[in-house]
């Protein structure tokens, strides 16, 4: 009998693995066929496959099955995420399962830990500077404790996103610690070079990520004779990947991971992964065979795992990461709707939509094979303001002056903005400004409650819920990240902590505030205000099919400047998404939105009818609306 159920598996591995074949080792044919070691290679992945999924856990297994026969689970409306740094949320890993109920309670149907696997010690770049991608850093807990949180979090239908680091590792990393010792072999999992001239040749087309903290690309390192690609930070030494070696070494963890319940892996500075003379090395094509042959493993040795391919750049740019032409359907699952998170921001301060509905139209397909988008408004990270020349020129405006009045209106130095945030990383070669900040200061929540202005907050408190509204009524997964859902404001004491002071980032990571939380439910003011709506806007989400993720998405002319219209084309009818960007009262008329296929004049947002007068859809300042 045991032996019958062995064969059974085995059969299931084959017949997954002869479903990815085509997926997985044309690329590695084209990446590493040329590479002496190729054969070898392939056997060692093959073999290393089959460990994985023969280690895989029996719930998890089940798990695999599941997701095989309904593929479009992440892609339902019930998907609601949750991002959080576990310290600053709980304390410790075991202490997210005393938050489990608040998590359900708001709705949420997938987590993202913050960086979690074992970083450098000191200076770690936020936890991306990794040191051993197999164990938990130690603060938070051990793996053991991950597998329990994990199990927890399945048992209540939430998933579990961690992040894994693609494009290097920190230099306190056993392989990193072998190369600087001299291994030949573990230098060569690294890209080191004997002189500066090489290094020299590459600087010339690269950018510099952190200017003002890690100016270059490359560090010279005495004590063994080496120059090493730092693309982020001198600790954190870029991996080579046209290595088979690597690329094998980090199947192995993935399979790993997975098998300790992680459903979902955020592939982080996937951009950066493949080197080439002569460009600024990102988004090669090699980098799309690379992570279309990961995906490919993973969906050999444990399907249930999706990958979130970390590429905040230009929208052109960022597709390929869902598949597009060979690699469409095949590679990242999900992705990050930057240019939403930007165009929205930028909607509200010009109170225009023009050139939001002009990037999102002309640059995004009406909808993805096998992926879709993760919709954020904000997250740990500072906004950089991704607005091409080309699509500013587009609406006869300078995409450098909007950029400069974007970060000045969020800096909160722009004449009449609500906004309050802080400049991150100037670049004084190329005018670029960054902005951090919470969602509720960005908002002008700090502001209007600084100057006691009750009309502004509640102002404020519209463009939150507005803003979440429109991540999770254009499609994909919107994501929540910790704090917004409260309206929690800018941590200004982060200037006070020493390791923290270089780094405005560091003003929207406040830790979770408890105390405030618990009044969530009966709170009058902007905690209250916000925690209600957010929670009915993502059960409103999970009760209309119309936001599967998996329809077709077109943007629409509203005739209307401050309107941003969505349209989603579902088997039942159209879906019209209407928000108004605007804290002036707009008017539709009627027989526009019957053109645009709107039969029953019902918000599904509210739960309501929705009635013309003389003609006219009124909607108030920061208005949203999903019109069926």
């Amino acid at each position: 009998m045991a032996k019958a159920a062995s064969s059974a598996v085995d059969e299931i591995f084959g017949l997954r693995l002869e479903r990815s074949n085509a997926d997985l080792w044309p690329m590695l044919e084209a990446l590493y066929g040329r590479h002496p070691d190729y054969d070898s290679f392939r056997e060692r992945l093959l073999a290393a496959m089959r460990q994985g999924w023969a280690a895989r856990p029996a719930d998890l297994k089940r798990l695999d099955l599941k997701r095989d026969l309904e593929p479009d689970w992440f892609q339902r409306p019930d998907m609601a995420g949750y991002v959080f740094y576990i310290d600053r949320f709980a304390g410790t890993l075991r202490g997210v399962l005393d938050k489990l109920d608040y998590l359900e309670d708001l709705g949420i149907t997938y987590v993202h830990f913050m960086p979690c696997l074992k970083p450098r010690p000191g200076d770690s770049d936020g936890g991306y500077s990794v040191m051993d991608y197999r164990a938990i850093n130690p603060d938070y807990g051990s793996m053991a404790d991950f597998e329990e949180v994990s199990a927890a979090l399945r048992a209540r239908g939430i998933s579990v996103c961690v992040d894994l680091v693609l494009n290097h590792t920190a230099k306190e990393h056993a392989w990193a610690q072998a190369a600087a010792k001299g291994d030949a072999t573990y230098q060569d999992y690294y890209l080191m070079f004997d002189d500066p001239a090489e290094p020299r040749r590459y600087e010339r087309n690269l950018v510099e990520v952190f200017p003002d903290n890690a100016p270059g690309n490359f560090t010279e390192y005495p004590h063994f004779g080496k120059w090493v690609w730092t693309t982020f930070n001198e600790h954190q030494w870029d991996l080579n990947w046209a290595n088979p070696q690597v690329f094998l070494e980090i199947v192995e963890i993935m399979l790993h991971l997975a098998n300790k319940g992680v459903d979902v892996l955020r592939l982080d500075a996937v951009a950066f992964m493949w080197k080439r003379l002569g460009t600024r090395c990102q988004s090669e094509p090699e980098v799309h065979m690379l992570l279309q042959a990961l995906r490919a493993c993973c969906r050999i040795a444990c399907p249930a795992v999706l990958h979130l391919e970390e590429a905040i750049v230009a929208p052109a740019e960022m597709l390929p990461y869902l598949g597009r032409g060979k690699h469409d359907g095949r590679e990242g699952n999900l992705a990050y709707h930057n240019s939403l998170m930007v165009q929205f921001w930028g909607a509200l301060a010009t109170r225009d939509t023009r050139l939001m509905r002009h990037v999102l139209s002309s640059h995004f397909p009406d909808r993805l094979t096998n992926a879709t988008y993760a919709t954020y408004i904000r997250c740990h990270d500072d906004i950089g303001w991704a607005v091409t020349d080309e699509d500013a020129a587009a609406l006869q405006i300078s995409g450098a002056a909007h950029r400069n009045f974007l970060s000045n209106f969020y800096e909160g130095s722009f004449p009449g903005t609500f906004a309050r945030g802080a400049l991150f990383q100037e670049n004084k070669a190329t005018g670029d400004k960054r902005i951090s900040g919470s969602f509720a200061s960005l908002a002008g929540l700090e502001k209007a409650l600084n100057e006691g202005n009750s009309n502004d907050a509640d102002l404020a408190v519209q463009r939150i819920l507005l803003g979440h509204a429109l991540i999770a009524g254009f499609g994909g997964i919107p994501l929540i990240y910790m704090g917004d859902e409260l309206a929690t404001l800018n941590d200004h004491g982060y200037a006070e902590v020493p390791e923290h002071a270089h780094d405005s980032r560091w003003i929207h990571r406040p830790r979770m505030d408890w105390h405030a939380a618990a009044y969530r439910h009966s709170d009058d003011g902007a905690l209250g205000q916000v925690f209600r709506g957010v929670k009915e806007i993502l059960a409103r989400r999970r009760a209309t099919p119309a936001l599967h993720a998996g329809y077709p998405v077109q943007i629409l002319d509203g005739g209307l400047a401050g309107l941003f219209v969505v349209q989603r084309k579902s088997p039942t009818g159209a879906l019209v998404g209407l928000y108004n960007m605007t804290e002036h009262w707009l008017n539709l008329p009627e027989a526009q939105v019957r053109l645009w296929g709107i039969t029953l004049m019902r918000d599904a947002l509210s739960d309501s009818p929705v009635t013309a007068h003389h003609g006219q859809i009124a909607l108030p300042p920061y208005a949203r609306v999903w019109l069926t």
